[in-house]
Order: structure tokens, then C-alpha cells, then sequence
């Protein structure tokens, strides 16, 4: 099973392609797109639908996992993270690959053992459990997470129902 993990954010978005097969994961593909401080909104939401769509062109997962939504206490940074979803997710569903949603607790503690794992453990298990020689950036390691807690439980926020 091929799963494409999103970290979903404006100025750094992380995508990653994971392949599992039987107990064995392996890292395909992963890339932040990152975007200056400078872009116009609209022309960093531009860039990563274009990024998404090259990658599920490029590997075609069988599945996408994106975060879920978390408690923030400024709105406008809700309604942006809200943004770069809805493009995440209207893109796998143009390309007919269903989205599932982990809350962030649930893909540390999927990969840890511990839902308020800080970003080092989740960086360093992610790379023991894809054999990786070094640290992807956080929020590629982020997407990596994503696509493994998908790939190992395959159940969503929804009971396993596509988003």
C-alpha cells in the first residue's frame, strides 16, 4: 500500500510517500514546500496544489493522510490552515484517492507510543522505522509520520471512513 502523508501548512507543507508492504515501510518520496514570507496567500495555496498534484501523478498512493484539526486559538490561523486542507484534500479527490485524518496526538503516539512525543523522538522514529540516514525536516518528518500511522492502523478520525 502506497500512502501520501500531508502536513498541511501555508508557508511550509509537508508531503510524503510511504510504501508498506506486509510489516516493512519504506520513504518513496518526501519535500517541504516551502514558501517565503513574502508570497502572496494565494500563490503559496497555487504552489501546493501544484506540488500534490505532481505527486500523486509521480506515485499514485493508494491513500492520503492528513492531520486532523486542532484547537487553536486564533482564528485567522484556523481559517488559513483550513485553506491549505481543503486544497489537500480537493486534490486527492480529483486524483480518487481517499483522505483520511489523524489528530496530531494520534500520529506521535502511533509512531512513539506517546501523544505529546516532542518532534525529536517523532524524527527519530521515523527515520528507525524507514531506515533513513539522517532527519528529513520537521514538517517532511511530520508527513512521514502521517503516512505511517495510516499505513500501520489504517483507521481514520471517522472509524476508518474516507474524509
Amino acid at each position: 500500500m502506497k500512502v501520501l502523508g500531508i502536513d498541511a501548512s501555508l508557508r511550509g507543507t509537508g508531503l510524503a510517500v510511504i510504501d508498506q508492504q506486509g510489516a516493512r515501510a519504506a520513504s518513496r518520496h518526501w519535500e517541504v514546500v516551502k514558501m517565503g514570507a513574502q508570497a502572496p496567500h494565494s500563490e503559496c495555496l497555487r504552489a501546493i496544489r501544484e506540488r500534490i498534484d505532481a505527486v500523486l501523478a509521480a506515485h499514485r498512493p493508494d491513500a492520503a493522510a492528513v492531520e486532523g484539526g486542532f484547537f487553536c486559538k486564533n482564528a485567522k490561523v484556523a481559517m488559513v490552515l483550513g485553506e491549505v486542507r481543503g486544497v489537500a484534500i480537493a486534490c486527492c479527490a480529483a486524483a480518487g484517492v481517499p483522505v483520511y485524518e489523524y489528530a496530531p496526538r494520534r500520529a506521535k503516539q502511533n509512531i512513539t507510543g506517546w501523544g505529546a512525543a516532542p518532534k525529536e523522538q517523532v524524527a527519530r522514529m521515523v527515520m528507525s522505522v524507514l531506515g533513513l540516514p539522517a532527519a528529513p525536516p520537521p514538517d517532511a518528518t511530520d508527513a512521514l509520520a502521517l503516512a505511517l500511522c495510516h499505513a500501520q492502523t489504517g483507521r481514520g478520525i471517522f472509524a476508518g471512513e474516507p474524509i
